[in-house]
């Protein structure tokens, strides 16, 4: 347990916001050399391949992130300093998601060389995971060998979160025509982007899932109208798209877009798809020999699942609800379990 917990509080002290994540991708990169392991690096991605490989095995990805969020408001210690009390690991990026990675990484030491293992692993510590960015798995996936299954590891108390939402962010747009207010002239663009608002607000998907709930939409932004006086002849706002894992994001923005009567929705990006993997998986069977009290669980929270295209588990150490809190903390012996269990379940594979 040392040596994971060891770089846990090495990449608590060095800060390592996204697009900023230099000094803790080179800590990642010199750990695994001093541990007889190869990496490679891609832009502030570090990532290896194990020993024993075999192009008649399936290729098992281990992914979690070593970027962090900015610190909280509300700290009460400072951020970067790692402390264990009571049996807590204080500091931020301990629970999302230094805790997951370590142990990740500690996994992929104890096997990656042994000749018994039935699949190829392939270990990805990557950046840019709290801003969805183009330079973390997202660059790394096109140079990695082909991927059959991966874990990514984030905070799930070690539950099995076999399903997680997408994201879409989309602009709203209104026209209408400009005129006096005294004359009550023109065709007032607030006015009709309030209907279509009013629709988004009741609207509600026709495909539920089971694990995730509904598909919902909303609306978070808005803006309109230039002085009192001016009848509005545009106005715009912005709609916050949640996706289960029965649609796409496509399918889903076709939707909401159907039932608008005056507003245009145009979508910033679609890449953030939602994702899931059937309880039938090879992961899932091994996952749940590896820990049968594991529950089955949708995560409503964004992770690098999202630009993945093959089946992922997301399963780590800690808690996503205290991810970006302030006083961030990961108990010890929730990364003591994680290693056993992540090696375990890779045995069972």
């Amino acid at each position: 347990m040392t040596d994971p917990f060891h770089l846990l509080k090495q990449l608590i002290q060095t800060p390592s916001l996204s697009r900023q994540e230099d000094t803790t991708a080179g800590l990642i990169e010199q750990y695994l050399r001093d541990r007889g392991i190869t990496p490679q690096r891609h832009l502030n991605n570090v990532w290896a391949r194990s020993r024993h490989w075999s192009e008649a095995q399936p290729t098992i990805l281990l992914n979690s992130h070593h970027d962090t969020v900015k610190p909280a408001a509300g700290y009460t210690r400072d951020p970067h300093h790692a402390e264990v009390i009571d049996g807590k690991l204080y500091g931020l990026g301990s629970n999302d998601a230094g805790g997951a990675l370590v142990s990740l990484i500690a996994a992929f030491i104890a096997l990656e060389n042994d000749p018994e293992l039935n699949c190829n692993l392939i270990l990805a510590a990557t950046a840019e995971e709290e801003i969805s960015g183009p330079n973390g798995i997202a660059a790394l996936l096109p140079l990695l060998p082909p991927i059959d299954a991966g874990i990514v590891g984030e905070p799930t108390l070690l539950d099995l979160a076999v399903a997680e939402r997408g994201l879409v962010v989309l602009d709203g747009q209104t026209r209408g025509q400009s005129g006096h207010a005294a004359r009550r002239e023109g065709i007032n663009a607030l006015y009709l982007a309030l209907g279509d608002i009013a629709t988004i607000r009741d609207h509600s998907f026709s495909r539920p899932s089971k694990l995730l709930g509904p598909t919902t939409a909303t609306v978070t932004v808005i803006q309109s109208g230039t002085q009192h006086n001016v009848v509005p002849d545009r106005c715009s706002f912005v709609v916050d798209l949640r996706v289960n894992e029965v649609y796409t994001n496509e399918e889903a923005v076709a939707e909401l877009q159907s039932v608008c009567k005056h507003s245009q929705l145009t979508p910033r990006s679609l890449r953030l798809q939602s994702s899931a993997i059937t309880e039938a998986h090879p992961l899932i069977i091994a996952s749940r020999g590896a820990r049968p009290t594991a529950r089955l669980y949708g995560s409503p929270t964004l992770s690098d699942q999202a630009l993945m295209p093959f089946p992922t588990l997301k399963l780590g150490p800690g808690d996503s609800a205290r991810s970006h809190t302030a006083d961030e903390y990961i108990y010890v012996y929730e990364i003591e379990e994680a290693v056993a269990m992540y090696t375990r379940l890779l045995k069972n594979l």
